[in-house]
């Protein structure tokens, strides 16, 4: 049986999308030693699988850690994991319906509806850098050409730059601070320049209330995750590993968006404590690691969002805005050509927005269609087995 998520293209998909019949096949093994001993069980054999995925994730070097293209690949790796415990509790489906069975899988797709509003929430963030890259837009089309730069040129892109500053810093407060951004429309009224800047992202929809905080959010979605008991254990066949598994894949992928996407309240508080002898806990707690040293370096700490592009715009706007700045008219023969060299830079972080932002809201729309539709089918099955 295959899995049925056909909705990506990434080569890291086509690696993963393995079946459990397939995996059933393969030596199961506690790491990811492949010398390990064989054992012919779906569930280890799925808890192989999650761990050489993120074995696989956590391979990645420290400049693409939170790059568009990562949290691609990771949202793929959720989304096979998704599909390959659904097929776990369809080929169980009579243990649905018992006990300590039914209350685990509930639970599960209880905590999976809480990642709704993050799905909607992270939608709002990626539509959030899309009116970032527009603004990157103007400034390429300013200066990005072959004829000597002009004065209103660099007006122009000046105008764009202070106009994307203003955004990622309200964005940034928002994103920090929720008491701070209710109170924030009030005070960027008196100022009319920066009230008249904020106009086309004030503009936007928000799919979350804006009460909604995405740190507690992170906090319902992990509370009571609680590795099964011996007991548990045996009662379920060993189903009860499998969802303790999966409910630990669901938090760490959300706790992931919400590190690298704008979103409101975006406290990255959230404990994960995995018992040694579950193999796949040694990765996502060592991304878990890295991610967080990643917001503590200096220039990280309350940013808006780790991404790795937003950096980019963070540190390419600054330093095209410190130049335009120092530019006296009429332009220097070296002023100018540091201006393009500027220019080169902004193009790099452009380019992967323009390529990156339109799939990854396509797959986080999937993530939303996917948890609504595995729960759909859980909860039936759970009462079609206890008629």
């Amino acid at each position: 049986m295959r899995t049925e998520y056909q909705g990506s293209s990434s080569p890291i998909f086509t690696n993963f999308g393995r079946s459990i019949l397939s995996m059933k096949r393969d030596p199961v093994v506690h790491s990811i030693d492949p010398e390990a001993p064989n054992q012919d069980n779906e569930v280890e054999a799925f808890q192989r699988q999650v761990a050489k995925r993120f074995h696989d994730l956590s391979l990645v070097d420290s400049n693409e850690l939170l790059s568009v293209s990562w949290i691609s690949k990771l949202l793929d790796v959720f989304l096979c994991c998704q599909e390959e415990f659904k097929i776990i509790l369809y080929n169980n489906k009579s243990l649905l319906s018992k006990q300590p069975m039914e209350k685990l899988v509930s639970d599960y797709f209880e905590r999976s509806v809480k990642g709704l509003d993050v799905c909607n929430a992270i939608r709002d963030g990626i539509e959030q850098i899309r009116q970032w890259k527009k603004q990157l837009e103007i400034v390429l089309c300013a200066l990005d050409n072959e004829k000597s730069l002009g004065e209103g040129q660099i007006r122009r892109a000046k105008k764009a730059l202070i106009d994307l500053a203003i955004g990622m810093l309200d964005e940034k407060e928002s994103s920090s601070n929720l008491g701070h951004r209710n109170r924030s429309f009030g005070r960027y009224q008196k100022d009319s320049l920066r009230h008249n800047s904020l106009k086309s992202f004030r503009s936007l929809s928000w799919s979350v209330s804006r009460s909604w905080s995405a740190s507690k959010q992170l906090q319902a979605i992990g509370n009571n995750i609680v590795a099964p008991k011996t007991n548990e254990i045996i009662a379920t066949n060993g189903l009860a590993v499998a969802v303790y598994t999966m409910s630990y894949v669901f938090l760490f992928v959300m706790w992931a968006l919400v590190a690298a996407i704008p979103c409101q309240d975006r406290g990255l508080q959230s404990h994960f404590n995995v018992p040694r002898n579950f193999n796949w806990g040694s990765p996502i707690l060592s991304l878990h690691e890295r991610i967080l040293d990643e917001a503590k370096k200096r220039g990280r700490r309350n940013t808006c969002g780790l991404l790795k592009e937003i950096y980019g715009i963070e540190q390419s706007a600054r330093h095209m805005n410190e130049l335009t700045d120092s530019i006296v008219f009429p332009i220097g023969e070296a002023k100018e050509e540091e201006v393009r060299k500027r220019v080169e830079e902004l193009k790099i972080v452009y380019g992967a927005l323009k390529n990156g932002l339109d799939p990854l809201e396509k797959q986080v729309r999937d993530v939303f269609h996917r948890i609504v539709k595995s729960r759909t089918q859980g909860l039936d099955s759970i009462n079609r087995g206890s008629e």
